[in-house]
């Protein structure tokens, strides 16, 4: 495993911008979504659209390519375009590399999320969503059988194999439910703000044992956009910057849902060896957490495969660092987790609310969820197969 990090600090985030998080966006599109958060990032980076020389936009159902929205937008001479697949890591590694490798200066990373007609019973009625079928989009490509393990079955089914495992209540995976919840009341963007508690978690419909419905991420319409330059041209923008310290992706060599062989080694190790030796800060030094949540078993992965517990450990974590009057994770009083209330609660971004709560967090802009004097952010990203990642964000 490489241990060379010739990105370190070198690739600033400069711009943000989002819409709001919801159910159901009406009548626009995802295009619509991802124009109005492009521009609200480039308006908020102080640059001028001129200066974009670079367009990565997420293979998201539904979404504009890189080169449609460089035309929604009217950019013109770009030198690097491109779609990576989801989660939010993906295209953040592809535009910093783009920029340090010379190929552009300034890149526009976007992201757009419409709800399909395979997860959400509204979007099944609007025959203008009818299109969006599969995990990717596909045409008209349906999902898998209930009987496959492929895509959302399979973390049932390691949910499954890890309270056998370790012998844990359900319970565990709530705590994570209540602690975005409960975050996300906090942030106007979120998707779902109403209270919960344990026993409405407990009493939640059951999708497939063990998780229930607020165990797996909440499907929204909306968008987030970055604009990302050289560490250089940020500090002309602003005094304190906010880096990539640090980013990766990883996986092992069986990384389908059901080649996998156990929970001891999948992608979540690989990113976190990685980001170990390739930063100068980890878990002792940092001032907020982003441990992904598409399903609630995967919190449980970062918190364990990060350091904060031994495998097994999580709830109990959890637990430990409980907060009650603010009713979620305050580690060792101080750091909160996915403060914006990640996937479960503000909406299935596929990450990229964490990194743009990340960043948000480390500009000092969060409002009443700010950390204070927050310096640095930890982003573990994706899941335990193909798609795991992983930041260290850090304000100059």
């Amino acid at each position: 495993m490489s241990r060379r990090n010739p990105m370190r600090d070198e690739i600033a985030i400069v711009g943000l911008g989002s819409t709001d998080f919801s159910r159901d966006s009406g009548g626009t599109s995802a295009a619509g979504l991802a124009a109005e958060a492009c521009i609200n990032a480039i308006r908020d980076s102080g640059i001028d659209k001129s200066e974009i020389d670079g367009v990565v936009g997420a293979l998201e159902p539904g979404a504009p390519r890189a080169n449609e929205m460089s035309t929604i937008l009217g950019l013109k001479d770009i030198t690097h375009h491109s779609s990576p697949m989801p989660v939010a890591v993906f295209g953040l590694v592809d535009a910093m590399t783009a920029i340090f490798s010379g190929q552009c200066d300034t890149v526009l990373l976007y992201f757009a999320f419409t709800r399909a007609p395979w997860n959400s019973r509204s979007a099944a009625k609007d025959p203008f969503r009818s299109y969006l079928g599969g995990m990717m989009g596909g045409g008209l490509k349906a999902p898998p059988m209930p009987e496959s393990i492929d895509p959302s079955a399979a973390y049932t089914a390691w949910a499954a194999r890890y309270i056998h495992e370790y012998d844990v209540p359900r319970e565990d995976f709530g705590r994570v439910a209540l602690n975005m919840r409960a975050n996300a009341a906090r942030n106007p963007k979120a998707a779902m703000k109403a209270p919960l508690t344990m026993e409405g978690y407990l009493q939640a419909r059951m999708i497939r044992d063990p998780l229930c419905m607020l165990d797996m991420d909440i499907p929204v319409d909306g968008a987030d956009a970055f604009i990302l330059t050289t560490t250089e041209k940020a500090k002309k923008l602003t005094p304190n910057p906010v880096v990539v310290h640090a980013a990766t992706a990883g996986m092992v060599g069986s990384n389908t849902e059901d080649q996998l062989p156990s929970l001891a080694r999948h992608g979540q190790h690989v990113v976190v060896e990685a980001l170990k030796d390739r930063s100068d800060v980890w878990t002792d030094d940092i001032d907020v957490f982003f441990p992904y949540d598409g399903f609630s078993i995967i919190t449980l992965g970062w918190i364990e495969n990060m350091g904060f517990a031994k495998p097994g450990g999580a709830g109990r974590f959890m637990q430990e660092h409980w907060d009650d009057d603010l009713g979620c994770v305050m580690i060792d009083g101080r750091v909160p987790m996915n403060p914006h209330g990640g996937s479960l609660s503000e909406g299935a971004s596929r990450g990229t609310g964490h990194l743009r709560e990340a960043v948000t967090q480390l500009r000092r802009e969060a409002g009443d969820r700010q950390v204070h004097e927050a310096s640095t952010a930890l982003i573990g990203c994706g899941g335990f197969f193909f798609n795991s990642q992983g930041a260290v964000l850090k304000r100059l």
